[in-house]
């Protein structure tokens, strides 16, 4: 028996194992297909606002200007399995005029799979107002939304003014992340 040199084996199983190639493409575009494909897939699976029930409070209210307050928001899912991820929006209104709410600064947001009948909740957290001076907001109306929607739900806002820090537009409060219902 001949031996073969090491070159031609190499050169016979490449041509083999691209003969074996059925899909026609390259692995790039394969890897790009399946990105794509699980892009979408990831973005048909977010939680859509009106398959959630949202709960508003009971809050920790702050009772006198200049003190703290915590606003508790659970959502519950009423569909089939769906995903949250980053933050809500959350936006408070005096009637016609309104300001977003921050997210909080130090949060990394988690991707949160919300089983049908699941839970989760986020907290907003503000420092009240005095009522009547140029830098606070006399909030009447909560609105939140979730990411990447263009659509809300409304609740009344019955904590009192909200505290701006340079004006009303400028609200001393946050927003926090999506969290498992419980912690």
């Amino acid at each position: 028996m001949r031996a073969l040199p090491i070159a031609v084996v190499a050169a016979a199983a490449a041509l083999t194992l691209t003969a074996c190639d059925s899909g026609g493409s390259n692995s790039t575009e394969d890897g790009k297909k399946a990105s794509t494909a699980s892009s979408a897939a990831a973005s048909s699976t977010a939680c859509k606002i009106d398959q959630i029930g949202i709960q508003v409070g009971p809050a920790n209210a702050a009772p006198t200007a200049g003190d703290t307050g915590n606003v508790p928001v659970t959502l519950t899912n009423k569909g089939a399995e769906c995903t949250l991820q980053g933050f809500p929006a959350v936006k408070v209104q005096d009637g016609g005029t309104g300001t977003d709410v921050p997210e909080e600064k130090s949060a990394t947001p988690p991707k949160l799979t919300l089983a049908a009948s699941g839970t989760a909740s986020f907290t907003i957290t503000y420092v009240r107002g005095t009522a009547g001076d140029g830098k606070s907001l006399a909030a009447t109306t909560l609105k939140i939304g979730l990411p990447g929607a263009a659509t809300n739900q409304s609740f009344k806002w019955s904590y009192g003014p909200l505290a701006g820090k340079t004006g009303p537009n400028d609200p001393n409060a946050s927003v926090s992340s999506f969290q498992p219902a419980g912690d």
